[in-house]
């Protein structure tokens, strides 16, 4: 029997970043990494526009939100931030390299009742953003960490019908 709740919901991975400012690509990187996905997840890749986020957000049942921060943790270090119910952590995400932080993107979203009921977002700590540098093995590194975490954590929530973990 199909489930159709399952079938319709939409579940969004936005992988934010500019892939030519070394570790700010490490959004985008993920999304290489995870390449194909089912039908109902939507894997996308944007600058990290705020009005873009928002759009990308728009209708969504689940997202899980991929960016590179600078809180003054190593380069590399990941943390996963359930802004379902929290905002984001103003430290390392208020300022962006997008003009616009993530933070205020997603407060928005959940000012306008736009947030999806579950929103996830990781974020990779970098520490070269300079125009034409390359990712950094650490951020490289953990880029191949996220995506499989993507992976588990996306179809385990879609397994338990987009239950909570």
């Amino acid at each position: 029997m199909v489930d159709r709740a399952r079938e319709n919901r939409r579940v969004v991975v936005l992988c934010v970043g500019n892939p030519h400012r070394g570790d700010d690509a490490a959004g985008r990187a993920v999304a290489r990494v995870l390449g194909a996905s089912p039908a109902h997840v939507e894997i996308i890749e944007e600058e990290g526009e705020a009005t873009r986020v928002l759009a990308r957000l728009d209708g969504a049942d689940a997202a899980y939100i991929v960016d590179a921060c600078v809180s003054g943790a190593e380069p590399g270090d990941i943390r996963r931030v359930d802004v379902s119910t929290d905002p984001l952590p103003p430290a390392g995400f208020g300022a962006s390299t997008h003009g616009f932080g993530l933070a205020e993107a997603l407060e928005l979203a959940r000012a306008l009742g736009a947030l999806p009921s579950r929103c996830v977002v990781y974020a990779i700590e970098g520490g070269s953003f300079e125009m034409g540098a390359p990712m950094s093995p650490a951020v490289a590194a953990a880029v191949e960490i996220v995506a499989e975490r993507l992976r588990g954590e996306v179809l385990c929530a879609e397994l338990n019908g987009g239950a909570q973990n």
